[in-house]
């Protein structure tokens, strides 16, 4: 014959590991927690204190868009806002906006250093 025979090994016993295979899991849920600390979490906060700056806003305020456009709130919707960016000849320019487009809020008085 020129192919030998194949024979399993015997399954080792309760015996060999007191853990239970705990141990074999220990990576995985230290990977986990630093994923929390590190990705999660941070990303996280970040949202709320957005949603938190996003439902303070009001008119007259300043603010620049996600995009890098800079104006000043004219009309506040329930999820769009009226931007007041430049002045025309006929009044202000205004564009309209989501709320959830905002990237920050401005001190005041910064619109006319600019």
């Amino acid at each position: 014959m020129l192919i030998s025979n194949a024979f399993a090994q015997a399954a080792p016993g309760a015996s060999q590991d007191p853990t239970g295979g705990l141990m074999s899991l220990l990576p995985i849920i230290a990977m986990f927690a630093i994923f929390w600390f590190l990705m999660i979490r941070p990303q996280m906060k970040k949202a709320k204190d957005h949603q938190k700056m996003v439902g303070e806003m009001q008119k007259g305020d300043e603010i620049v868009t996600q995009g890098g456009m800079a104006g000043r709130i004219s009309k506040i919707g329930e999820n769009f806002i009226t931007v007041a960016v430049a002045e025309g000849k006929d009044g202000p320019i205004e564009i309209v906006i989501q709320k959830n487009a905002i990237g920050a809020m401005l001190p005041k008085g910064t619109l006319k250093t600019l």
